[in-house]
């Protein structure tokens, strides 16, 4: 489903998603009202969210559509000239940031890795998340941290450092497949949503130094 409230921008995303034969635009919105009510019809695995939007915007519009469907997944359309936005973001749910004079198949590959239930941040995402918190931090840890192993919370520090499984895998000495095991395991155990969700979580509670 693609929510921007500018005609050309989702006619173009429209177009380019719906050339491939694995992606499917269920809808389109042009407010955040519009993209709840639209959501709550078509349930779409994959949002595309513009955060700027009029009647409501696209942060609330998240929250909302994630309080109604847990399942669904949300990547932010964004050009990065606003970072205050990228922690509100994280913070309402969304899985990921497009840029939105990314090359199409960036775009297109985004949707996918977010379909398939994995985050998508950039480092500068990450790095801008580090920031924030960096200035605002103390909330206390919940004791799920201490049912991780010595490895998982080891997974858990180079994800909140914005590393991929390949870049894990490659500081652990061990393979994409047991990286894997080891997200899937840590996020169920902090009950967490996505790699997004627990960076936000590791920063925002301060368990690993800053």
């Amino acid at each position: 489903m693609i929510v921007d409230d500018q005609v050309m921008v989702r006619a173009g995303l429209r177009m380019l998603l719906d050339e491939e034969p694995d992606i499917d635009v269920v809808a389109e919105a042009g407010n955040g009202i519009e993209a709840v009510a639209q959501a709550a019809r078509c349930r779409p695995d994959v949002l595309l969210m513009d955060i700027r939007m009029p009647e409501l915007d696209g942060l609330e519009a998240t929250r909302r559509i994630l309080a109604a469907d847990a399942d669904a997944r949300v990547l932010i359309l964004t050009t990065f000239n606003h970072d205050d936005h990228v922690y509100e973001a994280l913070r309402a749910g969304a899985s990921g940031f497009v840029l939105k004079d990314q090359p199409p198949e960036q775009l297109i590959a985004a949707v996918r890795i977010v379909a398939a239930g994995d985050a998508l941040l950039s480092p500068a995402v990450t790095r801008s998340v580090i920031a924030h918190f960096t200035q605002n931090r103390g909330e206390l840890p919940p004791s799920a941290i201490e049912t991780l192993t010595a490895r998982e919370m080891d997974v858990f520090r180079l994800i909140a450092a914005g590393l991929s499984n390949a870049e894990i895998g490659r500081q652990l000495f061990i393979s994409d497949t047991t990286v894997k095991t080891h997200v899937t395991r840590l996020l169920q155990k902090l009950e967490v949503r996505d790699r997004a969700q627990a960076i936000v979580m590791a920063y925002r509670c301060n368990v690993f130094e800053l």
